[in-house]
């Protein structure tokens, strides 16, 4: 079998346009400093098998960055989770814990619509 429309790396497969190009895009993902982010921290259990993990969300910077913060704050906390999409997810209803780490080092956070 030839495998002719096999998506590259961007996840294309095919266009119509005969114009069509491929554009790269360079995201300005300079990091805020801390009393710059404005940070939201809630509970989430959706799509998670009823499991409660706590989402730190709204942070403004490089994945690097984003990588070294989730990491600080699951230290700190003693669990497991994950830092990606601009958001960290940690393992737990840590929400005190993390809200305790953010505001002794520097970080605000955003105020809640309503």
């Amino acid at each position: 079998m030839s495998k002719k429309n096999k998506p590259d790396s961007r996840g294309y497969v095919y266009s119509t346009d005969s114009n069509f190009s491929f554009k790269e895009e360079e995201p300005n993902n300079d990091t805020l400093a801390p009393a710059q982010q404005k940070l939201r921290v809630r509970l989430d259990t959706r799509h998670r098998a009823g499991k409660a993990v706590t989402l730190v969300e709204k942070f403004i910077g490089k994945p690097d960055d984003l990588e070294d913060l989730g990491k600080k704050l699951k230290n700190f906390c003693g669990t497991g989770g994950s830092a990606k999409d601009g958001e960290i997810i940690v393992q737990g209803d840590q929400r005190d814990k993390v809200m305790q780490w953010l505001l002794k080092n520097g970080y605000t956070q955003s105020k809640k619509a309503g």
